[in-house]
């Protein structure tokens, strides 16, 4: 069976995923912190027919990334599609102006978002060069595209993980690896500001099974 791996998973847009790619059937993999919250995500997917499995892992522990994407190729015999899409929980979030952000402020996003991408590509991506075939996506905020004073230590990680990804893509035309970027400018879920657009996780994660399958972009950006 074909198998999705799903770094930063949660019970938004990472069962989201894990349920569009497993219905078709694929096995999953799911890597992030809490093991509790993992082993819950697993029951759920267990529940509807689809084979998933736990990997605990922090994101920014490139070691323990690395050894949880490789646990999961074990598991599953390879990793066909890596999603990459670490959130951190909103009460931990530090957000500064343009002007009032520091490099301190921006490291720790960059840790976050571009080097655990760069980390869990390098992990999976020496077995699709070998197969000839693999698919690489990966998460963002749409301030990746067109920045938000109030994010200004978050966009420039963010707009760096873009960059990366396209660059990337462009890297890997004629391989037959799949390299994109999804751009989600809209709050997943409820509790979100009434100010801001919201859409639901499984309306969103239809749009990384056709890149998965169409295979002819380089990114999405959704918006309502």
């Amino acid at each position: 069976m074909p198998s999705i791996a799903i770094v930063g998973a949660g019970p938004g847009m990472g069962l989201a995923i894990a349920r569009t790619f497993g219905s078709r059937g694929y096995d999953v993999a799911l890597i992030a912190r809490n093991r509790a919250k993992l082993d819950d995500l697993v029951g759920r997917l267990t529940a509807e027919g689809i084979t998933a499995a736990a990997f605990p892992a922090d994101v920014r522990d490139d070691d323990a990334l690395t050894q949880a994407l490789k646990d999961a190729a074990t598991r599953f015999g390879a990793i066909d599609v890596l999603e990459h899409s670490p959130a951190p929980s909103i009460a931990s979030v530090n957000l500064t102006s343009p002007s009032q952000t520091s490099p301190s402020d921006v490291q720790g996003w960059i840790d976050f978002l571009l080097y655990s991408a760069i980390t869990a590509t390098q992990a999976v991506l020496p077995a699709m060069r070998e197969a000839g075939a693999g698919t690489l996506l990966f998460t963002n905020g749409a301030g990746s595209v067109d920045p938000i004073p109030m994010l200004g230590n978050v966009n420039p990680a963010q707009a760096a993980l873009r960059n990366w990804v396209l660059n990337l893509h462009k890297e890997l035309a004629g391989t037959g690896i799949q390299a994109a970027h999804v751009a989600i400018g809209v709050w997943v879920g409820a509790g979100g500001p009434p100010e801001i657009p919201t859409a639901e996780a499984e309306d969103i994660a239809p749009l990384y099974w056709d890149l998965h399958t169409q295979r002819d972009e380089a990114e999405r950006v959704f918006t309502v």
